[in-house]
Order: structure tokens, then C-alpha cells, then sequence
């Protein structure tokens, strides 16, 4: 394809296409410019005499030398604004394929470690408290004790527990004495029953009234039994009710382990109708529960009976050890995370509750994750994003990201691995438009 020029007589010739055209003759390269287009007019003006064109007065009359420059005037003005839209069309040309370095998509069983805060917790905690209304008489511990399961903790006195307990007990023996009467009864008219059955065997000894009333008085002395009886067992029960109540002015401890809190001392009015309050209260810390808050995202890495490591501030340096126990199995809706609870062996005390602690939490993803390199990542006010080079052309993939993984970072998206991306994404590079890939010794 050539373009038109003019020669010295004013004439259109051929000019060669830009894209032909190159400083040194080169293809590629911006076109050469003629010289009438860049503003030397030697071969068009300069050849013509300058008092006159041919057949034009000596003195610089108008004539025929005069038209041929206004001509030439004319032609740079055009061939300028030729040369002006080749040149553009020869850069657009050149950046319509931009050339791009790429990597590939590694698909890849993510495990690495979180710090995640935890708080210890006793393994058993309980506040004790009077059963029954009386006066305390006495504390045989105090905070810091170290107390065993069973040990006597605090003696009430309650002298109306004691009165009741020997009223019940008093009821319980009187209807015992009944019962023994009864059963004494029951046993004579049953013998004198059994007599008169015999002698009523020889005719018009027994008259049959007889019979029948001793038979009668029987069933009346058994059924008198039975009730008292079940009288006897009530009255028992009472006392040993009555019993069990003075049983809880004996206050021992459930459970080894440590008092954390005194709250009475000898003289105070405790129970439901005195006060309320609790009078110690009893820990288990020779074993301790470390509470994790698993964030949502992690969740799927928790392995029941793992072991892990964690460090507490009180002790720099030193790391400690715990075991995977309980999963609460339901999210806190306010901080989207899952309490999850270690337990720590504790036999030195040297862990207390309260204490903080930073959990080295291994999280492994239960299917592979897609890794790309931070840099391929374009991040948007609308979206976020990685650029596939797939035909040779460019193709936004919407990504989610996950977490750092060395120098690689995890995402979430509709990619497969060995996908061709760019290495360093860039939203310049607009989604469809063709890309050549620069093919380097690494990827």
C-alpha cells in the first residue's frame, strides 16, 4: 500500500505505507518522513527562482514561481497531518498485543500455624453454700488451702435441726411399739382362729357364729398391721430426713483441690433464709481447661486429641503443652468463632486460671488450595481479582483471599492448577484484550 506525494512539479507520486518505513529502512519502526512533511521545502520550493516563477517579472511579481508555492504551503500541511495519523496508527498498532510475564497456579495442601489467644480456666469450680439456716462454727480452711475430697470444711450449728431430728426419731420408735402391739394381736386371734377351725370339725362343738367372728377378727388384726406398718416406714423416713439435714451442717469439700475465696467466718448467719452468699469456693487447678476462640475460617482444622504447643507471658521462653478435649460445635454469633477447650496437666500449680496464652494453632485445609504470588492479585474499589492468559488473551478471575503462605498467598476462586496468570496483575491490562507471554526461566 503506498500514500500520495507530490514531487517538485506539483504532482501526486507514491509514498510507501508507514509500516515499510524505518529510520534505517527497517519494518516497525515510526515512518520517514519526506522532506516537504518536515518542513524542508528545498526540493518543492526551493527549486523554483525566488524573484518569480518561470515566465514571472524580475522583480518577485506574482507569477507562475509563486502559485507552485502556495501549492507547497498546501501539500506540508497535508502530508503533516498524514504523517501524524500513520504514527498513530503505528503505535496503536504495536500496543495492541502487550507483552506480559506469567506464572503458574499451584495447587497445594495448605498447613501452617496461627496465633491464637486462649485463657485458662479451672477444670472444676464450684461455690459452696449452707443447705440449712444456722450460725457457721467454725472454718478449718482459708484462701490458698489445699484441701482433698471428703475433708471437712465448715461445722454449723442449728439447734432446731437437732430438736426436730429427735421429735422425728421419738414418732419413729412409738410407732415401732405399735406395730410390735399389732403384730402381738394379729398373732393371738390368728391362733385362737386356728382352734376353733379344728374343734369345728366335730359337730355342735364350735357353734358357726364363732367361726366366723375369730375369722373376721384376723383380717381386722392383720389389716391394723399393715398400717402401721407403713406408718413405721414413714416415721423412719422422716427421721432420716430430718437426719440428713443435720448432715449438712457438715460441710466437706467435693473435690480435690484449692480454696480461691472465703467469704464467713465464725459467728455468721448463713443458709436460704440467713445469707445467701456463698461461704467458700473450691477449684480444681492441678488440671486446667485453655480456651480457644477458633475463628470461622479455621474451623475446618480442628483435629480432637491433637496436641499443641503454647506459650504463656508470666513464663518467657518456656512452652507448655495441651490436647485438643471439647469442641463447642456451634459458633458465637457476635464474634463468628468457635470455643474450643485444651486440657492442660497441671500438677505443679504453676498455671493458675486467669492466666492468658497464645496457642500455636496448626490449621491444615481439608482439600488443596490454590497459591499465587501477591503481586498477581489486582485489587479494586468493585472487585478483587487475578488475570488468566487463556487463547492468548486476557480473562479477570475473581478471587477471595485467604492467608499468607510464605511468599505465596491462598485464594478462593473458579481457577485450575497450572493455570497461566500474570505475575504482576495490573487493571491497565483490560479483561479480552490479546497478550503475548514473556517466557522466562522460572514460573
Amino acid at each position: 500500500m503506498t500514500v500520495p506525494s507530490t514531487n517538485e512539479a506539483g504532482f501526486v507520486a507514491d509514498f510507501p505505507h508507514p509500516r515499510s518505513l524505518s529510520p534505517n529502512g527497517g519494518e516497525g519502526n515510526p515512518p520517514t518522513v519526506p522532506p516537504c512533511a518536515r518542513g524542508d521545502q528545498r526540493g518543492v520550493v526551493n527549486s523554483f527562482a525566488p524573484t518569480g516563477g518561470e515566465g514571472g517579472p524580475p522583480g518577485g511579481g506574482p507569477g507562475k514561481g509563486e502559485r507552485f508555492d502556495e501549492n507547497a504551503k498546501g501539500n506540508f500541511t497535508l502530508f503533516a497531518l498524514i504523517r501524524l495519523f500513520l504514527f498513530v496508527l503505528w503505535a496503536s498498532t504495536l500496543s495492541a498485543q502487550s507483552t506480559v510475564e506469567v506464572c503458574k497456579v499451584i495447587s497445594k495442601t495448605v498447613e501452617r500455624q496461627v496465633r491464637l489467644p486462649g485463657e485458662f480456666l479451672p477444670y472444676l469450680s464450684v461455690e459452696l453454700h449452707a443447705k440449712v439456716v444456722g450460725f457457721v462454727e467454725k472454718v478449718t480452711v482459708d484462701r490458698g488451702s489445699l484441701v482433698k475430697a471428703g475433708q471437712l470444711l465448715v461445722s454449723l450449728s442449728a439447734p432446731e435441726v437437732v430438736a426436730q431430728l429427735a421429735e422425728a426419731q421419738s414418732k419413729a420408735q412409738a410407732i415401732e411399739s405399735q406395730r410390735a402391739e399389732a403384730q402381738a394381736k394379729l398373732a393371738a386371734v390368728d391362733s385362737t382362729y386356728e382352734r376353733l377351725k379344728d374343734a369345728s370339725a366335730t359337730p355342735g362343738v364350735v357353734a358357726g357364729n364363732e367361726l366366723v367372728q375369730a375369722e373376721k377378727a384376723v383380717d381386722a388384726a392383720r389389716a391394723s398391721l399393715r398400717a402401721l406398718e407403713d406408718s413405721a416406714k414413714a416415721a423412719r423416713a422422716s427421721a432420716a430426713s430430718v437426719r440428713e439435714l443435720e448432715s449438712y451442717l457438715k460441710i466437706a469439700a467435693p473435690f480435690s483441690g484449692v480454696i480461691t475465696e472465703r467469704y464467713v467466718h465464725p459467728g455468721a448467719l448463713v443458709g436460704p433464709g440467713g445469707r445467701p452468699n456463698p461461704l467458700l469456693k473450691l477449684e480444681q487447678n492441678s488440671r486446667l481447661r485453655l480456651a480457644v476462640a477458633v475463628p470461622e475460617s479455621e474451623v475446618a482444622g480442628i483435629v480432637k486429641g491433637a496436641r499443641l504447643p503454647f506459650t504463656v507471658s508470666t513464663f518467657p521462653g518456656e512452652t507448655f503443652y495441651g490436647r485438643i478435649a471439647r469442641v463447642a460445635h456451634s459458633l458465637d454469633i457476635k464474634t463468628r468463632t468457635m470455643t474450643v477447650e485444651l486440657d492442660v496437666q497441671n500438677p505443679s500449680l504453676q498455671l493458675a486460671p486467669g492466666m492468658y496464652a497464645e496457642v500455636l494453632w496448626m490449621v491444615r485445609r481439608a482439600r488443596p488450595s490454590f497459591l499465587v504470588p501477591p503481586s498477581s492479585i489486582v485489587t479494586t474499589t468493585e472487585r478483587t481479582f487475578v488475570i488468566r492468559v487463556r487463547g492468548g488473551h486476557a480473562e479477570y478471575v475473581d478471587i477471595r483471599r485467604g492467608a499468607p503462605v510464605a511468599d505465596l498467598v491462598e485464594v478462593f476462586a473458579a481457577l485450575s492448577p497450572g493455570d497461566e496468570i500474570l505475575k504482576r496483575g495490573s487493571d491497565e491490562v483490560r479483561e479480552g484484550s490479546a497478550v503475548v507471554i514473556q517466557r522466562t526461566g522460572q514460573q
